[in-house]
Order: C-alpha cells, then sequence, then structure tokens
C-alpha cells in the first residue's frame, strides 16, 4: 500500500489550482441574493480545477479506468448542478437536484459493487431512512418524492463507499479511506442544505455546505487514483 507520505508528494502539487480556486470562493464569499454567470463561475471553479487534477494524470488514464472515467463525468454533472443551484431561487433547483443525483449514480458504479457488505447497506439505510422521517413532514409535492428518491441514491453512494474500506478485515487502502469519507461529508453537506431549505436555517449553513462539499469532491476524485497505482505496482513486478 502506498503510504500518505508519497501521496502527498506525488499528488499534492497536482491539487494545488484546486486549493487556490477554493481560497478564491470563499475571499469573494459572492453574495446569494444577486445570481450571475460569474458568481456560477467562482462557485465551479474548485470543480473545473479537479476536472484538470484527473486529466494531468494522462487523458489515457481518464478515458479507460472505469472509476476515474465515472468519477470525472460525475464532476461534469456537479459543476452544472452547482451552477443551477446558483439560480434555485428562480426556480432551478429540482434542475440542481437532478444534477447531483445523476452525479450520485456515477460515483456508486465508479465504486462499484463489490465487496457487497450488506451490514453497511443496512446501517446506511436506517440512517438516511432517518433523515428522511425528519424531513418529510416539511416536504410538499413534488418534494416529498424528489427528496426521497434523492435521499435514497446518496445513502446508496454512501454504502458502497463505506463498503470498500475493509477495516475489520485490514484490506483498506487510502484510496478507499478516502472514498469514504467523502461520501459522508457529501451526505453532511446535503442534509444541511435540506434542513436549511425545507425545515429551518441552519447557523452559518453556507460554510457548511461548502466546506464539506468542496472535501467531499476532492476526496471522491482522489479515490480514482488507486487504479493508476494498481498499474504502477504491476509494473514493479
Amino acid at each position: 500500500m502506498v503510504s500518505p507520505v508519497t501521496v502527498v508528494k506525488s499528488e499534492g502539487p497536482k491539487l494545488v489550482p484546486f486549493f487556490k480556486a477554493t481560497c478564491v470562493y470563499f475571499v469573494l464569499w459572492l453574495p446569494t441574493s444577486s445570481p450571475s454567470w460569474f458568481s456560477a463561475l467562482i462557485k465551479c471553479l474548485p470543480i473545473f480545477c479537479l476536472w484538470v487534477f484527473l486529466l494531468a494524470h494522462g487523458l489515457h488514464f481518464v478515458v479507460t479506468r472505469g472509476s476515474a472515467k465515472r468519477i470525472f463525468a460525475g464532476l461534469i454533472f456537479s459543476a452544472v448542478g452547482d451552477a443551477f443551484l446558483i439560480w434555485q431561487e428562480q426556480g432551478y433547483f429540482v434542475h440542481g437536484l437532478l444534477m447531483f443525483a445523476i452525479a450520485h449514480i456515477l460515483y456508486s458504479a465508479a465504486f462499484g459493487m463489490k465487496p457487497l457488505d450488506l451490514k453497511a447497506g443496512v446501517v446506511m439505510g436506517l440512517i438516511s431512512g432517518f433523515m428522511y422521517i425528519l424531513l418529510y413532514s416539511y416536504l410538499s409535492s413534488p418534494f416529498t418524492y424528489l427528496v426521497g428518491v434523492y435521499t435514497a441514491l446518496i445513502a446508496f453512494m454512501g454504502w458502497r463507499a463505506v463498503a470498500g474500506i475493509q477495516l475489520c478485515n485490514d484490506l483498506w487502502t487510502w484510496t478507499k479511506l478516502s472514498a469514504c469519507i467523502g461520501a459522508v461529508l457529501f451526505i453532511v453537506s446535503d442534509l444541511t442544505i435540506a434542513v436549511n431549505k425545507f425545515c429551518f436555517p441552519v447557523p452559518s449553513s453556507r460554510a457548511i455546505i461548502m466546506v464539506t462539499y468542496y472535501a467531499a469532491q476532492m476526496l471522491i476524485t482522489l479515490s480514482a487514483i488507486e487504479s493508476r497505482e494498481d498499474d504502477d505496482l504491476r509494473k514493479l513486478k
């Protein structure tokens, strides 16, 4: 297994544009009350940098590796979803929800179905069910159904990410752990959005949402590097 220090040395420099773009977003902190194409660009810029991060490993790597290709596609839909959510008060919230739903399907496919780990699936199902019950009384049609489907999709994505770490069997890798933490942070981000939008105002909601969201996307993107490591290890044998 590749050490974390090696990972930081090899992947850290490629993530510098992402960190800079994230800092730009928080420094400018453009008001959500006046959406514009400029604010959409600033919000999406860190995700664009994650596209560049994956492409920095080679176009062949992104095109031919299933997990990398699906995560790259998920980042594209995420960026479109981010842009729609800039104009959510103008009626584009559902459009953003749909884009992120597709992104979660792609991330789930990238994480795969092995190992299955039904126990993790049951736990994730119970947690997501509890969250939906809390939201249900605040929802009205069509969000009653849309939020229910979205909750199921992100819970499934979380299950597939958690199932991959196998801590008890000591079969985990840093990329599997990265995917797991990223998925959990994504759930925290989306839950904060849902509670703040449908239930009651969450203090510092925007900061919580964006910090966990950007961290989640970065960690999920990092999980795609595992297939490249596998190739490198095979070459050394």
